[in-house]
């Protein structure tokens, strides 16, 4: 998800929650620590510069039960970060404590956001010798478009 949908989606909400990979809530009183943007700039594998830009959400469980995160404060955080750090419209990405830091993409189902799983790649398979996986088309979606048919004179 894009900074641009996280705010669109904020502005029609009246409470903010996040749901984890699992179907577990983040605990309601959670805190958005920082929202920042992040800069990789990596070589791959197979030798090539590469760079990455993206917004991060760090998601932070406090022992402070008496308040919790509205709409409009998280607005007002991501419009303060647009204008300090010069925030473009870039994926967001989430950071919360599991048993470990873990990062996760966004997406929303209309109602709360949702943590979604990320997985780790070679960008660079044709460097490494790893064979490019062939998609398999579902032979029960393939439409036959032939003339062929008895009397045609196809056969």
């Amino acid at each position: 998800m894009k900074l641009s949908e996280i705010k669109k989606h904020l502005h029609k909400l009246s409470k903010v929650a996040f749901q984890l990979p699992s179907g577990d809530l983040v605990p309601a009183h959670f805190h958005v620590t920082e929202v920042g943007k992040v800069n990789k700039q990596f070589i791959d594998c197979g030798g090539t510069l590469r760079t990455e830009e993206v917004i991060n959400f760090q998601l932070w469980n406090a022992n402070d039960y008496d308040h919790r995160l509205h709409p409009e404060k998280l607005l007002a955080v991501i419009e303060l970060s647009e204008n300090t750090l010069g925030l473009d419209d870039s994926e967001i990405e989430v950071e919360y404590q599991g048993t470990t830091i873990q990062k996760f993409g966004l997406d929303f189902d209309g109602y709360q956001f949702l943590l979604t799983t990320k997985h780790t790649d070679c960008l660079a398979k044709d460097q490494c010798g790893i064979p490019v996986e062939k998609s398999k088309p579902e032979l029960s979606k393939i439409q036959v478009t032939s003339s062929c048919a008895p009397g045609s004179g196809c056969c």
